[in-house]
């Protein structure tokens, strides 16, 4: 009688093994599908044709998989997926070393935001401008109709000839700059270019003696990561073509800090729903940087390149480009109406 019942008993604790493994495999398979099971979710802009469309949201699939990157895709594939290669509608245009990748990559968070993988480089460079229109569309990521597509490419902002030649393709293209402290951008600047030579063995300036001309005294504005930083001489540039309105500014210091607003602030400006949430970031201790949470299942970080450790500089030789930069920042101030905490 007794081993009857202890056969009883570890047949019912089978059958509900059995059970609980079926409902976790189930789980797992649920959570790959959970986005496509999602409903639509209305857009309402001016990206949008006339009359009610709908954007479907990105499966796991598309997000990660082979739909997503061009050179992996099949016309077998993209047909039953309604997929197309578009021109941007937005491009995130500088500035070097603000936060342009960081941006990018929260922005393609959002369900209507595709964004192109690599700088393209068709604006600034006279080699891929000649290639023409249509080889920088086949560089677009593929989208559903109703997504937005997004590149980046810093270079664009201090790029004479990039404003013309957008405006050519679009004129009423949606342009955003993201912009750090003027002084810490140029340090920022200078690190990456100090950390390739670096790699190669080679010998590079200290950072003084690049920004300071050692016969004036003066702030060496020949100096590439000075020039950047002198934000309004370059967005000038930009406003012979494109009106205030259409540009963007982007806090690259409070990205690192506190992003979620800043994000919330470029769907409002891109005319989207709001659909980033501080769900989809979270501050990894380790790295110092938030990260990105698409579901339960996927999460990325920013790249190990990010949050290089800045050289020392002079406090004197800090003061001074501060300095220098103020009458810039003010006037970048009134021209956008964003006002920043910088010195």
């Amino acid at each position: 009688m007794l081993f009857k019942q202890q056969a009883l008993l570890r047949q019912k604790l089978f059958v509900l093994g059995s059970l609980a493994i079926g409902s976790v495999l189930y789980l797992v398979a649920r959570v790959g599908t959970l986005d496509r099971l999602q409903p639509i979710c209305p857009i309402e802009s001016k990206f949008s044709t006339p009359g009610p469309e709908q954007i479907p949201l990105r499966t796991l699939q598309f997000k990660r998989g082979v739909l997503h990157e061009r050179g992996n895709v099949t016309k077998e594939q993209i047909r039953p997926h309604n997929l197309v290669q578009q021109l941007p509608r937005a491009i995130i245009i500088g500035v070097r070393k603000g936060g342009t990748r960081a941006l990018l990559e929260m922005l393609n968070l959002h369900p209507a935001v595709v964004k192109a993988s690599q700088e393209i480089h068709f604006f600034d460079n006279d080699k891929n401008y000649a290639r023409g229109i249509e080889w920088y569309r086949g560089k677009m990521p593929y989208s559903f109709p109703h997504q937005i597509t997004i590149e980046k490419s810093p270079a664009y902002f201090i790029t004479e000839e990039v404003p013309e030649r957008i405006f050519k393709m679009n004129s009423s293209i949606k342009l955003l700059i993201i912009v750090r402290e003027p002084t810490t951008r140029a340090v920022s600047d200078y690190t990456q270019v100090l950390e390739g030579k670096e790699r190669k063995n080679k010998t590079y300036h200290k950072f003084e003696k690049l920004a300071v001309d050692s016969n004036t005294c003066e702030v060496n504005t020949k100096y590439k990561a000075v020039r950047t930083s002198i934000y309004t001489k370059h967005l000038e540039r930009w406003l012979k073509y494109f009106p205030v309105e259409q540009f963007h500014i982007v806090d690259g210091d409070r990205l690192i800090t506190d992003p979620l607003p800043e994000l919330q602030l470029v769907e409002h400006f891109l005319n989207l729903p709001s659909r980033i949430s501080q769900y989809n970031l979270y501050f990894n201790v380790t790295r110092g940087f938030y990260c990105l949470r698409f579901n339960i299942v996927f999460s990325k970080c920013l790249a190990g390149s990010k949050g290089r450790i800045h050289p020392e500089v002079d406090p004197a030789v800090v003061t001074k480009l501060q300095k220098f930069f103020h009458p810039f920042n003010q006037k970048f101030y009134q021209i956008t109406g964003r006002t920043f905490n910088w010195p």
